[in-house]
């Protein structure tokens, strides 16, 4: 008797683990139309751009190198580290590609952080936040070795 009770109780417990872990699929989070991998963000996109201080010079990004002002690096949400983009001065019309190598930013309706020469080949080091468009460009297609700038006037 005592065996046939604990056969019903670890049977129903099996049952309960079985049904919850099947989500019916009009319950799931997404639908398989509408699911994207989280790196896959929507580009081209506008929005505010900001700015690193020096404060932040030699802290550790979010891929594990060393932040350098002097180089043409930007911190995104979403976007796979590595990834190279075009960022355009909606203001000024000029543009510059920079490196997704850190996330962020974390203040609401900024879209990117540049570090300082990103920031001053468009002319944002006098403001505090930009206007920008950024589109995702393939390295190939910057025409720039590693440490050149690339920056170009409408």
């Amino acid at each position: 008797m005592v065996l046939s009770l604990r056969y019903l109780g670890v049977l129903g417990i099996c049952a309960l683990f079985t049904a919850c872990g099947q989500i019916p699929s009009k319950y799931a989070a997404c639908r398989s139309d509408s699911c994207r991998p989280r790196h896959e963000h929507e580009v081209p996109q506008s929005g505010e751009a900001s700015w690193y201080s020096a404060a932040f010079q030699g802290h550790l990004t979010a891929n594990g190198e060393r932040y350098d002002g002097g180089a043409l690096t930007a911190a995104h949400r979403t976007l796979p580290l590595g990834t190279y983009v075009r960022v355009r001065s909606l203001a000024t019309g000029k543009s510059v590609v920079v490196r997704i190598n850190d996330r962020g930013p974390y203040v609401k309706g900024r879209i990117i952080d540049l570090s300082y020469a990103a920031a001053e080949a468009l002319g944002l080091p006098d403001a505090r936040s930009m206007r920008v468009q950024i589109e995702r460009v393939e390295k190939t297609q910057t025409g720039a070795d590693e440490g050149e700038t690339l920056t170009t006037e409408r």
